[in-house]
């Protein structure tokens, strides 16, 4: 894939994901499957009123993590569907399904990352949800967290080409078609980095807070 560390391709890859998220939750909100729908710990009572595209781009604004730990949190999230078929990403918990994934990629992928109670911040919602939240997802994908160098590949190969036709794909039940089933070493510099981006946080606009305390 086109090297992730350039700005400009982590602004399109953040566009595209929120984009292919919209369309997958905004599907299965209209088409719900002949199942009941399992309602889940991600399940929130009401729709956020903050958009998929400005929640995922204030997690990449305050995370902090590696760039590859997007397509890994992606990883997760198509095997997470895959794991539990009767749990469809919908507008209620894709949200959810989305700083869980991003925070345990972080914890996965690199040396240095922020803990459960900032996550909970930047996510609008609790430290003790947070941590629930995780050990769910955890168990829903059967902990296999490990992602290799061509599952890696491949899917950073099929967001490329779906970013390049600007067109996300729609399959009701996995987020990618194609697939089945490097750490990033932070310096001194990145801690003061993350200092300064947490002091940030607590200056985010009043309405943006106001949406996302609504998650």
């Amino acid at each position: 894939m086109a090297d992730l560390e350039c700005p400009t391709v982590m602004n399109k890859l953040i566009t595209f994901l929120s984009s292919l998220l919209q369309r997958v939750a905004e599907s299965n909100d209209l088409n719900p499957r002949f199942h009941p729908q399992k309602i889940s710990a991600f399940h929130g009572l009401t729709r956020p009123t903050i958009s998929i595209q400005s929640y995922l781009e204030r997690i990449f604004k305050y995370a902090n993590c590696s760039p590859s730990c997007y397509v890994v949190a992606y990883v997760y999230l198509d095997r997470f569907t895959q794991q539990q078929p009767a749990l469809s990403v919908n507008s209620f918990n894709v949200h959810r399904l989305l700083i869980t994934g991003v925070m345990v990629a972080a914890k996965f992928m690199d040396d240095l990352y922020y803990n459960n109670a900032y996550y909970a911040k930047v996510g609008g919602i609790s430290t003790t949800e947070m941590n629930f939240l995780e050990v769910d997802f955890l168990f829903g994908l059967g902990f296999q967290l490990n992602v290799n160098p061509t599952t890696f590949h491949t899917y950073s190969s099929y967001l490329q080409r779906e970013m390049l036709l600007l067109q996300p794909p729609l399959d009701h039940h996995h987020l990618i078609t194609s697939p089945s089933s490097s750490s990033s070493s932070s310096s001194s510099s990145s801690s003061s980095y993350k200092s300064s981006i947490s002091s940030k946080l607590l200056y985010e606009d009043d309405h943006q807070q106001q949406e996302v305390a609504a998650v």
